[in-house]
C-alpha cells in the first residue's frame, strides 16, 4: 500500500486561502466541521475520496491538481450555475430529490410549449409572481 500524500492537506488549504474563505466557511460549504478541517489543513487528518469529490463540487477544483498537484488549481470549463444546482440538490434527501426532478421536467415542459419573446426572462421563479385580485 502506497503511503499517504499529506501534500493533499497542503493544497486544501491552499484553496481554502485563493478563496479567501475562513475554515468555518469553507467547512460548512463542503459539510464537514471546522475542528475537522483544522486537522486537516495541519496534517493531522487524511481526506477521503468523498471530502475530495466534495470540494471539487463545490469550488469547480481540478481534481487531478487536488490529488497530484498537477495541472491548474480551477476547472476553466465549469458552469458556476450547474455546480449550484448540483451542490444544493447534493444536500437534499431522496424524496426531495425526487420531487425536484418531477418539478425540473415540468418546467422544461412548460419553456417548450410556452412562447416567450426572447428578452423577457423572468427575474423570480414562475411560482412567486402573486395574482391580481380582481
Amino acid at each position: 500500500m502506497l503511503d499517504y500524500d499529506f501534500g493533499i492537506n497542503q493544497r486544501i488549504l491552499q484553496i481554502r486561502r485563493v478563496l479567501d474563505y475562513t475554515q468555518e466557511k469553507f467547512s460548512r460549504d463542503i459539510s464537514i466541521g471546522r475542528s475537522s478541517l483544522a486537522g486537516i489543513e495541519a496534517n493531522h487528518h487524511k481526506v477521503n475520496d468523498r471530502l475530495l469529490k466534495m470540494i471539487c463540487l463545490t469550488y469547480g477544483v481540478n481534481e487531478n491538481w487536488l490529488r497530484t498537484g498537477e495541472g491548474e488549481l480551477f476547472d476553466a470549463e465549469k458552469d458556476p450555475k450547474l455546480e449550484k444546482i448540483i451542490r444544493n440538490f447534493n444536500k437534499m434527501d431522496d424524496i426531495l430529490q425526487d420531487y425536484v426532478l418531477k418539478y425540473l421536467d415540468w418546467l422544461v415542459e412548460y419553456s417548450e410549449t410556452t412562447p416567450k419573446p426572447q428578452d423577457e426572462r423572468p427575474d423570480k421563479p414562475i411560482a412567486s409572481k402573486k395574482r391580481k385580485k380582481g
